[in-house]
């Protein structure tokens, strides 16, 4: 069994005890009186590479990487740096997250917020808004067909923004299929863990202008921004070498600056060079 059917095996275990008609009823109400979401899509939109940045205290290719990391103090050192947005993983037993974290976060740093987690059920969309999520991550090898379109349409329905995970071509097919406007490609296989910066290479150039393109996983250093900038990224996802590092802020600051190859080829200026 691979990581990520494991993972979302334990997913609709525990979603099983939760989800009932009683309780996703009253999620849906707790997410309509929510705080209006913050534009997540548009800040991720200029001539230079936007960078989301992660909180998360353990990984299963990592282990423990933070255990005692502040999600607010963190977050607002993140708003402070540079960061356009920040990602919050809620997944509790693999990578060591709450829920409780986004709401946190949402407290400290008015920046929008994307929740990342293992995303199944109409209930844990509901929950995101609730808690004050403003983007939802949806992957799409786990939702399959019309499931990847009827979530991404819930999370459009509640104002708030999917950002749809590939990582082959099929699943880039199908996220433009179910409608997806902001696409990420993961460069970590979620089956094996490894990570390679020419997945994003090999495939942004399938993904439509139209899109915003982010690029996830194995984004440790400026060069590593400039090359998946000049493979087309608008934005970096980054979690673990900003968690790791002594100075977040300052490992925040560092990655900032890159030119994106689409806005500025489009607006007729030279393009990053791989």
């Amino acid at each position: 069994m691979s990581i990520l059917t494991e993972i979302v095996h334990h997913r609709e275990q525990q979603l099983r005890r939760l989800v009932t008609p009683t309780s996703i009823a009253a999620m849906r109400e707790a997410a309509r009186h929510a705080p209006a979401p913050r534009d997540f899509l548009g800040s991720l939109r200029g001539n230079t590479v936007q960078v989301i940045a992660e909180i998360k205290r353990a990984s299963p290719s990592r282990g423990t990487i933070n255990a005692s990391l502040d999600p607010a103090a963190l977050a607002a050192e993140y708003h402070c740096h540079g960061a356009a947005a920040i990602s919050v993983l809620t997944e509790e037993d693999y990578f060591a997250g709450h829920i409780d974290d986004l709401r946190l976060v949402r407290e400290a740093a008015y920046l929008p917020i994307l929740r990342k987690d293992f995303v199944i059920s109409p209930y844990q969309i509901y929950e995101a808004r609730a808690a004050g999520a403003d983007a939802l991550l949806l992957i799409a090898g786990v939702l399959q067909g019309a499931e990847l379109a009827t979530m991404l349409k819930l999370t459009h329905d509640l104002g708030m923004t999917a950002l749809v995970e590939v990582h082959t071509e099929q699943e880039l097919q199908s996220a433009l299929a179910a409608g997806a406007a902001l696409v990420g490609i993961n460069n970590r296989n979620l089956n094996t863990l490894k990570v390679s910066l020419d997945t994003t290479v090999n495939l942004a150039h399938r993904v439509p202008a139209k899109c915003v393109l982010v690029s996830e996983s194995g984004i440790r250093s400026r060069a590593d921004v400039e090359r998946v900038a000049g493979a087309g990224a608008d934005a970096v996802l980054v979690g673990t070498s900003l968690v790791a590092a002594k100075s977040s802020g300052h490992a925040v600051h560092g990655l900032l600056g890159v030119p994106t190859s689409r806005r500025n080829s489009a607006a007729g200026k030279p393009a990053v060079q791989k």
